[in-house]
């Protein structure tokens, strides 16, 4: 009977020897892999934070453009109709077209305007228009407010007391200038940026007077006026800004 022999030495076995570990083959292609994904994602949030300094920057100075924008609107209707002999006033802010009730006087109680302030009505009507489609300004634009106000003398004979007559004033000169101007369907046509009407019409009562405390003919009639109310389009930068002084990637 024969019987197979093994030689006890063979430097190529050992009994000692396993299998190389696959877990640590696939733990180590893992760790390549977020490293990988690590910097990609660095990549983006350097170039997410970019463009958003550059949005806001940006931002920034489209509204220090608009601002700019109006003071020169307003600035050049006052000049115009200074010549014509109209004198309205700049608020102090720069927003507001103030035409004073010296300029355009109302009858106590009345909110029709005088025939013989139609003109002058007329004149400011047209030349806020030409002002406004001049280079385009219309696309900086949000809206024009036209404010009534009133002194802090009780209208009771009215409907709604000082607030329908501030209301009624301001609505008397839109009508005037969108119905009887020769421009008037431009002024109700005309759209801001956002496709929406230009215009829009408010009455404050006697609730934002210039002075206080009008308690004299010479005060009250400081707080009787029509304002127009320049609002300008503003983008939204709130987000962005916090954003940036949190991070403070702008230095």
């Amino acid at each position: 009977m024969k019987t197979l022999a093994f030689n006890s030495y063979n430097p190529n076995i050992s009994l000692n020897s396993e299998p190389d570990n696959p877990y640590w083959i696939s733990f180590s292609d893992i760790m390549a892999g977020l490293l990988v994904i690590f910097i990609l994602a660095s990549v983006l949030l350097i170039i997410k934070l970019s463009n958003m300094q550059n949005k806001v920057e940006n931002a920034i100075s489209e509204i220090q453009n608009t601002n700019y924008i109006r003071s020169l609107m307003l600035t050049e209707i006052k000049e115009i109709l200074a010549k014509k002999g109209i004198n309205v006033e700049i608020s102090e802010n720069q927003s507001v077209l103030r035409i004073p009730d010296e300029r355009l006087y109302f009858e106590s109680l009345s909110y029709e305007i005088p025939s013989n302030k139609k003109k002058l009505v007329g004149e400011i009507g047209r030349t806020l228009y030409y002002a406004i489609l001049k280079k385009d300004r219309y696309k900086y634009i949000d809206t024009i407010f036209i404010e009534g106000h009133t002194d802090s003398l009780k209208a009771a004979s009215i409907n709604m007391g000082n607030w329908g007559l501030a209301a009624y004033r301001a609505i008397s000169v839109w009508k005037y200038w969108s119905e009887e101007l020769e421009i008037g369907w431009k002024l109700r046509t005309l759209k801001n940026s956002y496709n929406k009407p230009m215009f829009s019409v408010s009455g404050y009562a006697a609730t934002r007077p210039l002075i206080s405390k009008d308690d004299t003919e010479y005060k009250r009639r400081k707080n009787r006026r029509i304002d127009l109310r320049f609002s300008m389009k503003k983008p939204i930068i709130a987000d962005y800004e916090n954003i940036l002084s949190i991070l403070d990637v702008t230095k």
